[in-house]
C-alpha cells in the first residue's frame, strides 16, 4: 500500500468517526470539561466555553433517551446472572430518565420553558439519575470482569499444553476483559463528575477536580468510539 493509499484510508476512518453524532458529542464533552478544569469555576472565557458547550451538547442528545428505553425492554444474553440483569436494566432506566429530563433542562436554558426554579430542580434530579446509572454501570462491569476472569482461567487450564495466545477465543476474551476494565474506569470517573456537578462534596470535588475527571472520562469515550482499522492483507 502506497503512502497516498494509507493517507486515504486514515482520512476515511476519520470521516467515519466524525460522522457519528456520539463521537462529536464526546469531543464537545472533552472541550466542556477541559474548560471547566481551566476555569475552576471562576468567571472568564473558559467558563463561557464550558457553559456554551454544555448547552450545545444537549442538542446532540435530543430523543437519545429512546436508545436506553429500547435497551430496557430488549432481551438479555442467555446465562446472564439475575443481579447483573437487574443492575443493567436499572442503568438503562436511570440513563433514559436522565436523557429525557435533560431535554426539559435544555428548554429551560433556551428560555422556551419559563419556570426556571422547576427547570433547576429537574436538572438536579436528572444528574442524580445519571450518577445512579454510573453506579449501576460500575457494578455491572465489576460483575462482568469477574465472570470473564473465571472464564479465562478455565480456558487457560484447557490450553496449558499449547500457546494460549495463538488461541482466537482466548485473545477475544482478553480483549473483552480489557474493554470492560476501561469501561469500569470511565464509569467510576463519571460518578466523581456527577458528585462534582451536584456539589455533594464541594471542598473535595472542586470544579477543577470535576473538570479533570470529566476530561479524562471524555477521552476514554472518544477512544471507545474509534472505528476498528481493517487488517492489512498479506501477499
Amino acid at each position: 500500500m502506497s503512502s497516498l493509499d494509507a493517507t486515504r484510508a486514515e482520512l476515511g476512518l476519520l470521516v467515519l468517526y466524525l460522522n457519528k453524532a456520539e463521537a462529536r458529542d464526546k469531543i464537545c464533552r472533552a472541550i466542556q470539561y477541559g474548560s471547566k478544569f481551566l476555569s475552576n469555576g471562576q468567571p472568564g472565557t473558559a467558563q463561557n466555553v464550558d457553559k456554551s458547550t454544555s448547552l450545545a451538547r444537549k442538542v446532540f442528545r435530543l430523543l437519545k433517551f429512546v436508545n436506553d428505553l429500547h435497551a430496557l425492554i430488549s432481551l438479555v444474553p442467555q446465562g446472564t446472572p439475575l443481579p447483573l440483569i437487574l443492575l443493567g436494566k436499572s442503568k438503562n432506566a436511570l440513563l433514559s430518565t436522565f436523557l429525557f429530563l435533560d431535554q426539559i433542562v435544555w428548554l429551560g436554558r433556551t428560555g422556551i420553558y419559563k419556570n426556571k426554579e422547576r427547570a433547576e430542580l429537574i436538572g438536579r434530579i436528572s444528574l442524580y439519575c445519571w450518577m445512579g446509572s454510573s453506579v449501576c454501570t460500575t457494578l455491572v462491569e465489576i460483575g462482568e470482569i469477574g465472570r470473564l476472569s473465571a472464564s479465562v482461567k478455565k480456558l487457560e487450564k484447557e490450553l496449558k499444553n499449547s500457546d494460549k495466545y495463538q488461541n482466537e477465543q482466548y485473545r477475544a476474551k482478553l480483549q473483552k476483559s480489557n474493554e470492560r476494565s476501561l469501561a469500569l474506569v470511565k464509569a467510576a470517573m463519571d460518578i466523581v463528575v456527577a458528585v462534582g456537578l451536584l456539589q455533594l462534596a464541594p471542598k473535595k470535588v472542586t470544579p477543577r477536580v470535576t473538570g479533570a475527571f470529566g476530561f479524562v472520562s471524555s477521552l476514554i469515550s472518544c477512544y471507545q468510539l474509534l472505528p476498528s482499522q481493517p487488517k492489512a492483507k498479506t501477499a
